[in-house]
């Protein structure tokens, strides 16, 4: 359930001194609070993350304690490594664990603009990360599956999205680009034939807040609570929400072997889906709203943009 106990460094720091006395002395201060999980700074090279706000994240966060040491080796991109597992007591009843750090900007806040180094940097990543998932690999909540399960709430916000971009007085954001394009777009992905081949591994999460950015390159990903197995389109639907332009998403196309058009059709539907949720936070940023997050509007925006000028195959 969510955690009723007010997360501070004196806690984090009578949690290590219980369960784990010798990185005890290490400083400690707040890295980030996310949607389910806040992330305290410990020392240099590590952090401290436990679960906050939803009810589903402490499985999440046993899920990444568990897979992530295994997936990490293979990755090109650092991804922040579980070290210590920390069990719950009763200063704290929710697990939680002490993780490798990872220094860079959430691409939210500065996205990426080298498109060629980007677009190579995504496609080696996901690239190593799509292979055959073991049976016991977790199952997604909603993503890696058919993009059916998502529909209902795509279509809701066809008109609904629309007509908030358009209430926000003086915000940056336009009504949604070409909205009789985007709508054929997502048609055609709801009409393709779906994933067939073996359940990949999958970060099932990729947005902008959940990929760091150094002089204006990816230099890590972080927060694979959605970690899953299933079809690669949701994974690939990063593209048009974390590269800069669609030069960069062309490049990228070379350098991962998309399996076939299908595949390529299904993620543009998972764009849309992904865009559409990072314009809700956004706009619910704007009006204050509880979990709303200014900077995700501008990232779905402009993915929109990108996908309905893109070149369709």
């Amino acid at each position: 359930m969510p955690s009723a106990t007010e997360l501070t460094a004196e806690l984090v720091g009578e949690l290590l001194a219980d369960q784990h006395p010798d990185l005890a002395h290490l400083p400690i201060s707040l890295g980030a609070r996310g949607w389910d999980n806040q992330l305290w700074r410990l020392g240099e090279d590590l952090a401290v993350r436990l679960p906050w706000a939803t009810e589903t994240a402490d499985a999440l966060l046993l899920k990444e304690y568990t897979w992530l040491p295994v997936l990490a080796p293979r990755l090109p991109l650092p991804v922040p490594v579980p070290q210590r597992l920390g069990r719950p007591s009763r200063r704290y009843p929710r697990p939680w664990i002490v993780t490798t750090w990872l220094s860079g900007t959430p691409a939210d806040l500065a996205p990426a603009t080298g498109g060629a180094e980007a677009a190579e940097a995504l496609a080696g990543f996901l690239t190593a990360l799509h292979q055959p998932a073991p049976p016991e690999a977790p199952l997604g909540r909603s993503r890696g599956g058919s993009l059916g399960q998502v529909a209902e709430g795509v279509e809701s916000q066809f008109g609904s999205l629309t007509e908030l971009c358009g209430a926000v007085a003086g915000s940056d954001f336009a009504l949604i680009p070409d909205p009789d394009a985007v709508r054929a777009l997502w048609d055609d992905a709801l009409a393709a034939p779906e994933w067939l081949g073996p359940p990949l591994w999958l970060h099932g999460d990729l947005h902008p807040a959940n990929v760091l950015t150094q002089e204006g390159s990816l230099c890590g990903v972080v927060d694979f609570g959605d970690l899953c197995a299933g079809d690669p389109a949701c994974d690939l639907a990063s593209i048009w929400i974390l590269l800069p332009d669609n030069e960069a998403i062309y490049r990228f196309r070379r350098a991962y072997a998309v399996p076939d058009s299908a595949t390529w059709r299904r993620a543009r539907g998972w764009a849309i889906w992904r865009a559409f949720g990072c314009l809700g936070i956004g706009l619910g940023g704007l009006r204050g709203l509880p979990g709303g997050k200014a900077t995700w509007g501008p990232p779905g925006l402009a993915s929109l943009q990108r996908l309905t000028a893109s070149v369709t195959s």
